[in-house]
């Protein structure tokens, strides 16, 4: 018991200095960028999925916010919201660099959400021929109003918030809060691997079956970044396989979902992105343990 939490402490704390930076540099992006990336997907069907897709795969649920803001507001197409809900990792990618042994698969990882937030984007807006009603306008404008702000799961984002707040003590509070949910992860982990074996974590992962990638799947509409982290660690630990992964973290739009809840007043509708969004990442798990 001991040789396993000392274990979960030295691997949290590890990851402690290059989450931190990694923080720092996502906030200084995200306060500079999130009003030119709305205005990039808004009213352009034709590569709204693409772009979308592209700039979902962005670190954190931000982006996802912005995306199912602009869909109440039909700026952007169903294919485009769902190719950004499939491509969003949430905190993925921080915890994959933060081990920067592993750093390499963050590659993969983008490659493959990119690809298949992609291909879901476009097939969907073929299939549904929906259209952007609502003439172009400034799209970003109520995600952050003037004087106001925008609140995340764990912080506000605001043109009136201090930058030292912005860009040192709110990338603080995130990295503890990532490094509470690694150490709960890998301290589990830890011990079911010391009480049963690798073969029998395999057995409670349920490894080889379909129950794997469709439990990943349906943990991963929880819209909260613990998720992603759990998944993740997972991942990395060996628990689950890369295409369980994949749809676990193709579901987990973070908080986008709830804003979509929240704001678009057609429950129907909700209920047909949330089962597009399940398909997509439980056929994509299936078919990437399938074939690797």
């Amino acid at each position: 018991m001991t040789g396993v939490l000392l274990d979960a402490v030295k691997d949290t704390l590890a990851t402690m200095p290059w989450l931190l930076g990694i923080y720092i540099a996502l906030e200084f992006l995200e306060n500079r960028s999130e009003s030119f990336l709305g205005e990039k997907i808004s009213h352009k069907p034709a590569v709204g999925p693409f772009l979308g897709s592209l700039l979902g795969c962005l670190p954190q649920c931000g982006f996802s916010v912005i995306a199912a803001t602009l869909y109440t507001r039909r700026c952007i197409s169903m294919g485009t919201l769902i190719a950004v809900f499939v491509s969003t990792s949430d905190e993925a990618i921080p915890v994959i660099l933060a081990q920067h042994d592993k750093a390499s698969l963050v590659l993969w990882l983008l490659l493959t959400k990119v690809s298949l937030a992609t291909i879901a984007g476009y097939m969907i807006n073929l299939i549904f021929h929906q259209k952007i009603l609502k003439p172009p306008h400034s799209p970003h404008a109520p995600v952050i109003p003037e004087g106001g702000h925008r609140y995340c799961d764990c912080h506000a984002h605001g043109r009136e918030i201090p930058r030292w707040k912005a860009f040192f003590l709110f990338p603080l509070k995130h990295t503890f809060k990532v490094l509470f949910f690694i150490f709960l992860v890998s301290l589990a982990i830890g011990l079911l691997t010391a009480k049963f074996g690798e073969t029998g974590l395999e057995r409670i992962f349920f490894s080889g079956t379909l129950f794997q990638p469709l439990i990943a799947t349906l943990i991963g509409l929880i819209p909260n970044c613990a998720v992603s982290v759990a998944i993740t660690q997972v991942y990395l630990k060996g628990g689950i396989t890369f295409g369980s992964a994949i749809a676990g973290l193709s579901a987990s739009g973070g908080l986008g979902l709830l804003v979509l809840l929240k704001e678009n007043q057609d429950h129907k509708e909700n209920a047909l992105i949330i089962g597009l969004l399940v398909l997509v990442s439980l056929t994509a798990g299936i078919l990437l343990n399938l074939f690797l």
